[in-house]
């Protein structure tokens, strides 16, 4: 058996991590999983290009399955932190760089690291 490419590694573990993200918030449907998959098969070309840029590929992917949420379906993940207001999404910070977390921009605070949703969300969401 061959081993795994670095560049397999993070495309697999940007997967996992958001697809853990759709399911603590009970949208991993699967028209939303075939997001996550047409992500990954897009950075899969971006990183070829850039292999310094496989530990951004988390962010990127939590990203663009959050743009098309909202083309398709509406903001995700909604701000679990402010319960006052309009509902609002939470972003994905640093919107390049390693570590990516899901931060409410309007309160100003990290809510959770890309792929551990759950936790803000009050533990893992029953399947």
């Amino acid at each position: 058996m061959d081993p795994i490419s670095p560049l397999e590694q993070a495309l697999h573990a940007a997967r996992a991590l958001v697809l853990a993200d759709l399911v603590a918030g009970r949208v991993a449907e699967a028209d939303v999983v075939s997001l996550v998959e047409e992500s990954v098969v897009q950075r899969r070309w971006w990183v070829e290009q850039w292999p310094e840029g496989a530990q951004y590929v988390a962010g990127l992917v939590a990203q663009d399955v959050q743009d098309a949420l909202l083309e398709r379906y509406g903001r995700w993940p909604l701000c679990p932190v402010c319960g006052t207001g309009d509902p609002h999404a939470l972003d994905v910070q640093p919107e390049l760089g390693p570590d990516p977390h899901w931060v409410c921009s309007e309160a100003g605070v990290k809510v959770a690291a890309v792929g551990s949703l759950s936790e803000a969300l009050g533990g893992a969401a029953s399947s």
